[in-house]
């Protein structure tokens, strides 16, 4: 595996479907280690994103005893660990087990799983029992142990955010009517399950992927044939209850960075710039989290939202005060932010990949928030790039390349397909003064 290899790792194939297997599936996990050129890379998979105020501190202390000291969000909520000294597998194995973040040593590059961050704060359904039963059944099974550290399931509680990451298995709170929906891959055809049974109906459905994945060696379902995928459908639709239209959302929409609530703060909303965090950064995050009830939830879109309602809930004055701290570290809290919707790989130096230092150029092109997000990637396998539309920043031999992408990207950037469409591309061959212009101008 190439270095600094994403959670959301962009798909080599065509909309037909093309076995990836040739090269094997190398993503890092906690226990097996990646190289890149800052050091080995650990991923720890945090399902929904759910983090303990203790298991936050256990994640610091992993990062300041065997790596650089800092935390690095993944599309999926998860976070990486970098700089790591290549011999300390063991001892970070050991520390993350005792704080409850490896309970499966079999499943646990299985465990990705993605969630409404909000779910449950701001009057929508709760969908804490799904994350709960899923992760343990996931954990439970030994056919799950051999999915793909690619694969991704999505609970979604009804308002469309994490259904719009493109997931393979997706449930979907369904309102008061007492059912769940179950989505396959992008599939616009999602069946009626019971609430109760949904987690099961998502293993199901995924265990029944690897048997049809079988031929093809897909690790993921858009990977599949179209045939094969067509039929994985259909006999998932036989075994679940009826069939129900409903369009997969194109583009997600993160959690406005700020206070939500309305009377009072049931929920603060931090972004990250580009998903990195520093020793102190992550220290303020776990304290405030402390004095709300001791949880935070990381984002698939490198945000962390921490939950303060019920009786640690927070008046509009303290929640104020909160994220004033917080922005005084160097977060993101308020959806004016220059930072806001902009993000990239880790460029070099860490990928040995990456043709040029994409986090600083970022940085330095900054300007007023755009309608769109802007992702910038140092080489054309774009890890960690966003979903549904965005401004698509890429080094190339020849310059920075911005193109408008909506939808998925599966081919390159001239190739139109019924789920990618990338508009002509405008190419910039050094010079930061005009790259940052052209970046603004296509994110108006």
């Amino acid at each position: 595996m190439l270095a600094a290899m994403p959670d959301s790792a962009p798909s080599p194939l065509s909309a037909g479907g093309v076995s990836p297997r040739a090269g094997g599936d190398a993503c890092p996990g906690t226990l097996r280690l990646h190289r890149a050129d800052d050091g080995a890379l650990a991923r720890v998979r945090i399902p929904g994103g759910v983090l303990s105020a203790d298991q936050a501190e256990a994640l610091l202390t992993a990062a300041a005893r065997f790596g650089d000291g800092e935390l690095h969000l993944t599309s999926r909520g998860n976070v990486q660990l970098r700089g790591l000294g290549t011999e300390c597998g063991g001892e970070l194995a050991g520390l993350l087990t005792d704080a409850g973040l490896l309970p499966s040593a079999a499943h646990e590059r299985a465990r990705n799983i993605v969630a409404s961050p909000l779910a449950g704060l701001d009057g929508s359904p709760s969908i804490r029992s799904w994350l709960t039963d899923l992760d343990r059944l996931v954990c439970g099974s030994a056919a799950a142990a051999t999915l793909s550290g690619r694969f991704l399931f999505a609970l979604d509680d009804g308002r469309g955010d994490v259904d719009a990451l493109g997931a393979d298995v997706t449930l979907i709170a369904e309102g008061p009517s007492g059912a769940a929906l179950l989505r396959i891959g992008a599939a616009d055809e999602v069946f009626r399950v019971p609430v109760a049974d949904a987690p099961r109906a998502a293993l199901l459905a995924a265990e029944k992927f690897l048997s049809a994945a079988r031929d093809s060696g897909a690790w993921r379902v858009k990977d599949l044939p179209d045939d094969v995928r067509a039929e994985l459908v259909r006999t998932i639709g036989s075994a679940s209850g009826p069939s129900v239209h409903r369009p997969r959302p194109r583009t997600a929409t993160p959690p406005a960075p700020g206070p939500h609530g309305s009377r009072s703060a049931t929920a603060l909303s931090t972004d990250v710039p580009l998903g990195r965090l520093t020793p102190a950064q992550w220290r303020l995050l776990t304290e405030t989290a402390r004095r709300y009830g001791g949880e935070l939830r990381l984002t698939p879109w490198r945000g962390i939202v921490i939950p303060c309602g019920g009786p640690f809930g927070a008046g509009r004055d303290e929640a104020a005060e909160a994220l004033r701290t917080l922005a005084a570290s160097g977060l993101i809290t308020a959806p004016d932010s220059p930072w806001t919707g902009v993000g990239a790989c880790i460029g070099h130096p860490g990928c040995a990949k990456s043709l040029s230092d994409v986090r600083a150029e970022a940085g330095a092109a900054v300007g007023p928030p755009g309608r769109l997000p802007v992702y910038w990637s140092g080489c054309e396998r774009r890890c960690g790039h966003p979903h549904g539309e965005w401004i698509d920043v890429v080094v190339t031999p020849d310059g920075h390349r911005i193109s408008h992408v909506q939808g998925e990207r599966r081919d390159p950037p001239a190739t139109t397909t019924a789920t990618t469409t990338a508009t002509a591309t405008t190419t910039v061959r050094n010079d930061p003064v005009r790259l940052a212009a052209a970046v603004a101008e296509a994110r108006a």
